[in-house]
C-alpha cells in the first residue's frame, strides 16, 4: 500500500484548525515519518497510524516544528514494544539537536542515528538533496525501481499462467518465453518531500517527474518579500517547482498562521502548474498515488 496520510500542516506555530508538521509515507512495507513537529503522536492516534507502522524518521532540519515531536513518537515505540529497528535520517549540523530529543525519549527500541552532510543515497532508494534554508536543510525523494508491468492477452497467448507467470517474472525467462515478449516497462513511482527552502537547485532535482510532491508553501505570493527574508516559498513557486518537474500531484502544507483561508494558495500554485493535480492539505487528510502513467 502506498499512501500519505497528514498529520499536521502548520508552520512555526499551530493554529486550532492545524497541527505542527507531520506526515507518514507508508510505502509498501515501510512508514516513513517526515519531519514530526510537537503533538505529532496524537495527531497519529486520531489519523489512525499506529506507532509500530514507523520505519524511519527523516528530519529536513531541527527547526523545532520539524522535529520536537521525535522524542514522543520514539516514546509511543517503546511503549508499545517496536521490535523492529528504527532509523532517523538528519542533518549532521543538527546532531546536538536531535541527541537532547532522542535522550528524552524513553528507551528500549533498535534506534539507529543517521546524521548525513551531503547529497546522495541514504537507503535503498531514498535520496536527500540540499535545500536552500536559514540552517541546514535536505530535502528527500523516495524512489521505486523501474519494472514491468505483464499483459494478459500476451501471456495467454505464450501459454503462461499461474505460478509460472510469477516464475517469468523472477527468472526473466520461462519455457522460452521471455518476460519482454509479455509485458511493457513500468517506470517506479517517485515521491519527494520539499520542506523549508528558498526556490534552488536541489528542489528541482528532488521534484523531478514526482509521482506526490509534498512542498511548502509558507507564503502567498503577495508575501514574496517575507518569503525571500526568511528562505521559504511562496504558493506560487512551489506551483511553478511542480510545474516545471512534471509532477502528478503536488500536496501543499506548512502554511504560516496568516492564512486562515489556504484556497487562494492552492489557486495561486494550480495558475503555475496547470497539468499537476493540486490540493492543499489540512491535517488528517490521506493521498493517494495516482495511477501510473502511460508507459510508466
Amino acid at each position: 500500500m502506498r499512501e500519505l496520510v497528514v498529520l499536521g500542516t502548520a508552520s512555526q506555530v499551530p493554529t486550532r484548525e492545524r497541527n505542527h508538521n507531520g506526515y507518514l509515507l507508508r510505502w509498501d512495507g515501510e512508514g516513513l515519518l517526515f519531519d514530526p513537529g510537537e503533538g505529532t503522536q496524537r495527531q497519529m492516534i486520531r489519523a489512525g497510524v499506529s506507532a509500530s507502522q514507523v520505519t524511519r524518521i527523516c528530519l529536513t532540519h531541527v527547526h523545532g516544528d520539524h522535529c520536537y515531536g521525535l522524542p514522543g513518537v520514539l516514546s509511543r515505540m517503546a511503549l508499545d514494544g517496536v521490535a523492529h529497528p528504527v532509523h532517523v535520517h538528519y542533518p549532521a549540523s543538527g546532531e546536538p539537536v536531535v541527541g537532547a530529543l532522542v535522550a528524552l525519549a524513553t528507551p528500549g527500541i533498535d534506534l539507529h542515528l543517521h546524521p548525513h552532510g551531503s547529497a546522495g543515497e541514504i537507503a535503498d532508494g531514498l535520496s536527500i538533496r540540499p535545500l536552500d534554508h536559514r540552517i541546514e536543510a535536505y530535502g528527500y525523494r523516495l524512489v521505486e525501481p523501474d519494472g514491468r508491468t505483464l499483459l494478459p492477452e500476451r501471456l495467454a497467448a505464450a501459454g503462461i499462467g499461474g505460478p509460472a507467470a510469477g516464475r517469468l517474472q523472477r527468472a526473466g525467462v520461462v519455457d522460452g518465453v521471455r518476460l519482454e515478449d509479455v509485458s511493457v516497462p513500468r517506470r517506479g513511482q517517485r515521491f519527494a518531500f520539499v520542506m523549508d527552502t528558498a526556490p534552488c537547485d536541489g528542489a528541482d532535482e528532488l521534484a523531478e517527474a514526482a509521482d506526490v510532491l509534498v512542498a511548502e508553501s509558507t507564503f502567498a505570493d503577495d508575501d514574496a518579500e517575507l518569503a525571500a527574508q526568511y528562505q521559504h516559498l511562496t504558493a506560487g513557486q512551489a506551483g511553478a517547482l511542480a510545474g516545471r518537474a512534471g509532477a502528478a500531484t503536488l500536496v501543499l502544507t506548512h502554511f504560516s498562521s496568516r492564512y486562515p483561508n489556504v484556497t487562494p494558495l492552492a489557486a495561486q500554485a494550480r495558475a503555475q502548474a496547470p497539468h499537476t493535480t493540486v490540493a492543499a492539505a489540512n491535517d488528517l487528510d490521506r493521498v493517494g498515488f495516482p495511477s501510473r502513467r502511460p508507459g510508466g
